[in-house]
This record gives structure tokens, C-alpha cells and sequence, in this order.
């Protein structure tokens, strides 16, 4: 997923903090839920040094603080060009909210996210 943000809405701090507490299992290598592959893989992409110094020491900070109970493999790399996913997997949810992969592994996501973030969540 591309995220395109308006640092005077949110900063790059509250968007680390929702990606690792509520998007993914930074702790697993190249999975995510029942998902495998290296295209799961735990990565944060970064457009410039500063994204990338907050990116490294947040990941330090979280691991220094043991908040999760192995260690952290989110990698964080430089951007060089990004590749939209296929017309099919745009609005997936949205258009497939019956499906029993959005009902099982998606739709929690996103309660936890109105749940722990609700000044940041707003429904389509």
C-alpha cells in the first residue's frame, strides 16, 4: 500500500506508531497472518534521511522497551519507485467486505484501529 500523507494532518511519528500497533506483527519474516512470502515481509520505506533516522530509532526505541516478545524484523529501506497492485486488489475490502479473508484477518484491523486511534480514523 502506498500512503501518501499531509504532515500538518499527521505526522510520520503517529503513522509508525498505528503501522506498528495495528497494521502488521512486526516480528514475523516475510509473513503476515496466513500470508507468505517476501512480498509480506515487514518494511518501511523511506523517501529521505530524516523519515529514515525516525523510522530506525522508533524500531529501537520499541526493542529497547521489549513491547513485543520477539525481536523486531521490520526492515527499513530506501524507496525507489513504487508499483501499484493490480486493478483487482484496489479497494479489495471495500468491494469484498463478505469475504471470509476480509472477515477474518482485515475487518479486525480496522476496529482495532477505530479502536486505539479514533481522532485518526475516519470510515469511507
Amino acid at each position: 500500500m502506498k500512503i501518501v500523507y499531509d504532515a500538518s494532518q499527521i505526522s510520520y511519528g503517529q503513522l509508525l506508531r498505528v503501522f506498528f500497533s495495528v497494521a502488521h506483527d512486526p516480528t514475523e519474516w516475510n509473513r503476515q497472518g496466513p500470508d507468505t512470502g517476501t512480498q509480506y515481509r515487514s518494511v518501511i520505506f523511506y523517501a529521505n534521511d530524516e523519515q529514515k533516522r525516525i523510522a530506525e530509532a522508533y524500531i529501537a526505541q520499541l526493542g529497547e522497551a521489549k513491547i513485543f516478545s520477539r525481536p523486531i524484523v521490520t526492515q527499513v529501506v530506501p524507496l525507489k519507485q513504487f508499483y501499484p497492485a493490480e486493478a483487482y486488489h484496489q479497494d479489495y475490502a471495500a468491494h469484498h467486505p463478505d469475504n471470509p479473508y476480509i472477515f477474518y484477518n482485515d475487518a479486525p484491523k480496522v476496529a482495532h484501529l477505530q479502536q486505539e486511534f479514533p481522532d485518526l480514523y475516519t470510515a469511507k
